[in-house]
């Protein structure tokens, strides 16, 4: 059985992401979409529990994709999902090059460990969470740019962070 592995922060998913996801789980028997804490982005506007949450509504009508989190490293979290790839989605050479050093980080860690790169589909290389979260601030219409079934989710909480 092949897994693979698609992690995040997903600060919230976006369209992109679920493109990615939707596109790894027709190559792989099984997806792991792991949500993933991220030292580098101290201040995320929905806490792990609100990104398994949504993540999960999001990816339900994919029989073979399960959700998970973990606040560990990427090749220490892959090593119980045996033979298992890691799957990043790419928008732009930047996004290759910081992907391209994890994946040398990663191997460093877990020699066996391999990652595979989609490239995003053209209309979602615009887009990012960051994006998502500061359209939102805004009060801006964030349909096309995130799963409908979270919208909502994404812009009480926007309206809460603009009340504080």
């Amino acid at each position: 059985m092949s897994i693979a592995i698609c992690p995040g922060s997903f600060d919230p998913i976006t369209l992109g992401h679920l493109n990615i996801i939707r596109r790894t789980s027709r190559i792989f028997d099984r997806v792991v979409v792991c949500v993933m804490h991220n030292a580098a982005k101290p201040s995320p506007m929905f806490t792990i529990e609100e990104k398994l949450d949504m993540v999960r509504r999001a990816v339900s009508r994919y029989p073979n994709v399960e959700v998970d989190s973990s606040s560990g490293l990427l090749a220490e979290y892959a090593k119980q999902y045996e033979g298992a790839v890691i799957v990043k989605g790419l928008r732009a050479a930047s996004d290759f090059e910081y992907e391209f050093q994890m994946n040398l980080i990663n191997k460093k860690i877990s020699p066996e460990l391999e990652t595979m790169f989609l490239t995003a589909s053209e209309k979602y290389t615009f887009l990012s969470s960051s994006v998502v979260r500061e359209m939102a601030m805004y009060g801006a219409d964030l349909t096309g740019l995130v799963p409908n079934e979270i919208i909502d989710d994404i812009q009480r909480k926007a309206q809460r962070w603009r009340n504080v």
